[in-house]
């Protein structure tokens, strides 16, 4: 499989990649997501329903697949590894685990029927539908050309809770789009573009899979990728501390431990998440940062927007000429992670302009959140796809571990002429 690169387009509260999928070909839009395995893409323009996306009606980014009208399109085999890990979760959802079946004997290599319908959770939604294999084309890098690959497996869903656009896993198990392409031993690497060109049809970022995306990338601070017990799926990083302004002057605000520590049942760890909008921090972490933001911001509170908006910490901003991305007083943040790595947040990747400026003012406002209470499992924090903005991130798997370096992320995009 030689290198690939495709172009990654951002839409609202993610980063959408193209899948090119059947016979003759269907292009599919789906979110790059590397906090997951299973790709899947919505099925049937009729029969796809998603339930609790009302925001969503008025504003169809994707088409659907339909199996029927590709011939290359197959139902997976319940005898398959495929099957066998779609199926093999502790999910209460899933369709065998709701009926009762013995997996051990639905499963096993003489099985010549069809991979029972699955359900699969994300952290707050959940899709259900079968396993089917196409042919998925991809764009390599060297030399710039198509390939085609032969019974690729995807999840073909008909009905979600939440999710409305389908999803690219880029994890490491075996249904993730890198496992499958055989790039699980090289890596894959990004670099996001601002909230700004959202649904600009004109500016896209590559994201490049394979040994292209992490040879010569010296120039890039490293820091290790933690292995849990209890997600081996899941891209972990360490995070020793956060600095609010100068870090030279500016005591660092100390985390706990498990940021960059498991527990014996597996619980603990940062991952790193690109299906995740904002970073989410645990209490009472979260709680101490906003404390120290408020000790050095002199600005007006907004609490209004506070109140209206869900975030905690908002700020009336003067700006100038009405340029409400310009240079400002607000503080810096930096994290720390493992291996002396400091990433300091470009501007505008922490504080937000939540709207147009009013009377030379700005509100802007702490995109940075608290984990969910209700979890007292899994990862004990999440570094999200909005503080990646602006960054080269590389996910070197060969040598497990992840590099930052700052960047104009507009200047390495691709530029798309219009048609």
């Amino acid at each position: 499989m030689l290198d690939m690169t495709e172009q990654l387009k951002e839409v609202r509260d993610g980063y959408i990649i193209s899948l090119n999928l059947g016979t003759p070909p269907q292009i599919i839009q789906v979110y790059l997501d590397t906090g997951s395995d299973l790709t899947w893409v919505p099925c049937g323009n009729l029969s796809f329903d998603c339930l609790d996306c009302d925001d969503y009606r008025n504003n169809k980014l994707t088409a659907s697949f339909s199996p029927s009208r590709s011939s290359s399109s197959s139902r997976d085999s319940c005898s398959t590894f495929f099957c066998t890990d779609i199926h093999s979760s502790d999910n209460s959802f899933d369709t065998c685990t709701m009926s009762g079946c013995s997996l051990s004997t639905l499963l096993r290599s003489t099985c010549r029927r069809p991979c029972p319908s699955f359900a699969y959770t994300y952290g707050d939604g959940i899709v259900a539908g079968t396993l089917t294999r196409d042919i998925l084309r991809v764009h390599a890098s060297n030399p710039n050309s198509t390939q085609e690959i032969v019974g690729f497996c995807f999840g073909c869903v008909s009905a979600t809770y939440r999710e409305p656009i389908g999803i690219a896993g880029f994890g490491k198990g075996p249904l993730s789009l890198p496992s499958q392409l055989g790039f699980l031993q090289k890596g894959f690497s990004h670099c996001f573009l601002p909230f700004k060109y959202a649904n600009n049809p004109n500016f896209s970022s590559p994201l490049i899979v394979g040994e292209l995306a992490i040879t010569s990338k010296d120039y890039l601070q490293f820091t290790p990728m933690l292995k849990s017990p209890m997600y081996p799926n899941f891209y972990y990083i360490g995070l020793q501390s956060i600095s609010v302004g100068n870090i030279t002057t500016t005591q660092p605000t100390q985390v706990p431990l498990s940021l960059r520590e498991f527990d014996s049942s597996g619980n603990g760890g940062m991952i790193i998440d690109s299906g995740t909008t904002y970073t989410h921090l645990p209490e009472p972490l979260y709680t101490q940062l906003l404390g120290v933001l408020e000790g050095t911001i002199r600005y007006p509170r907004a609490t209004q927007k506070e109140e209206r908006s869900g975030f905690d910490l908002c700020y009336s901003v003067p700006c100038q000429s009405n340029n409400i991305l310009g240079d400002d007083d607000l503080p810096t943040i930096t994290f720390h992670f493992l291996n002396n790595v400091s990433l300091t947040l470009p501007q505008g990747n922490s504080f937000y302009a939540m709207g147009a400026p009013n009377n030379s003012t700005v509100v802007k406002c702490l995109l940075i959140q608290s984990m969910d209470e209700s979890y007292h499992y899994g990862p004990a924090g999440v570094f999200g796809s909005f503080q990646q903005q602006n960054v080269e991130v590389v996910y070197d798997l060969e040598k497990e571990r992840v590099g930052f370096k700052v960047a104009d992320c507009a200047t390495m995009a691709a530029v798309i002429s219009p048609n």
